[in-house]
């Protein structure tokens, strides 16, 4: 790996590259353009197989030795910064223009080694094959389902009387319109999570009619429990799979967000939850207002396909055929 993050799992064992050891691992931006040299100096060692795991240059991985090495790469997406700007303003700006040109024709160039790709989801998928023009197999992400649905009884047992939304306070995450939607279901809004945008959304909060709270870097436990007490978990944005979702269907919460990403292939229309082809909040609270037409228990079956089993057997399979 590039460098280890400070919330990365613990008691794993992680190998840092030199760039790990550089004043350049405080700023993934300025870090960007030395990224591909970086996966091309990893180490001398040779293998049979390499796997990577990519949401930016990762892919691009090679080693020196590698006459008979197979490349598999698992793709949580294209570097949303270089390839969909309009859903990552990290790249958006007129100056990065150039440089993202140049980063582009670099992540294509440097990934024509790789056997064989996965995807996370069918989005990533169209996305692998609109911009570098390969195929992938669709293996989605595995979520702890067993962990979220096992709640203790009192846990099961609240009363679902507020919305939720979870996730980083950044905004593509849409949490200024969580909070629109709650203001116009005239329903109670949990906000959990952490980022920069905290100060602009309690500003926003402290402008609606409904009471919204803020549950900073919740437990583990705690996200747990504010599942099972919400009335359904508010979703409006744009994701490449979103595994915030599925926890919430573990515990028998719908989903009611956007018809669109990742949503498409976890949330059953009118089954598991309800899609909105709208960003107007009304839309989503005339949705709410159904949602006692929902089967919790479906919810939670639903949230078992997407369960660590599930996904082990897929890239079993998956290293299988590409190896074969």
């Amino acid at each position: 790996m590039l460098w280890r993050d400070r919330d990365a799992e613990r008691g794993t064992e992680f190998r840092e590259s030199w760039l790990g050891r550089t004043p350049l691992r405080r700023s993934k931006a300025l870090a960007l353009p030395v990224m591909p040299l970086t996966w091309r100096t990893l180490t001398r060692e040779r293998f049979d197989v390499v796997i990577s795991s990519s949401h930016a240059f990762a892919h691009t991985v090679k080693m020196r030795h590698d006459e008979q090495t197979r490349y598999l790469s698992y793709v949580h997406s294209p570097a949303r910064y270089l390839w969909s700007p309009t859903y990552d303003d990290r790249g958006s700006s007129r100056l990065l223009t150039v440089p993202r040109s140049i980063l582009r024709r670099m992540d294509v160039a440097l990934s024509r080694h790789v056997h064989s790709y996965a995807a996370n989801s069918v989005e990533v998928r169209s996305r692998i094959q609109r911009f570098w023009r390969r195929d992938a197999r669709v293996i989605n992400p595995p979520v702890e389902v067993e962990y979220f649905a096992g709640a203790p009884a009192a846990q099961r047992q609240q009363d679902r009387r507020y919305l939720l939304g979870v996730g980083r306070w950044i905004p593509y995450k849409r949490f200024d319109l969580m909070i629109e939607i709650a203001d116009a279901a005239r329903m109670p809004l949990v906000i959990a999570g952490a980022g920069p945008g905290e100060t602009a959304l309690r500003n926003a909060a402290g402008r609606a009619r409904v009471p919204v709270t803020f549950e900073v870097r919740p437990s583990r436990e705690r996200l747990r429990e504010l599942y099972w007490g919400a009335a359904a978990l508010l979703y409006p944005a744009y994701e490449d799979f979103g595994i915030v979702p599925v926890e919430a269907m573990a515990c028998g919460t719908p989903v009611v967000g956007i018809r669109g990403g990742g949503l498409l292939e976890t949330v059953v229309d009118g089954e598991t939850g309800f899609l909105v082809d709208s960003a107007d909040p009304h839309r989503y609270a005339d949705r709410l207002r159904n949602l006692d037409e929902l089967s919790r228990d479906r919810i939670v079956a639903r949230a078992s396909a997407f369960s660590p089993d599930v996904f082990v057997a897929n890239v079993t399979a998956w290293i299988a055929d590409a190896t074969a």
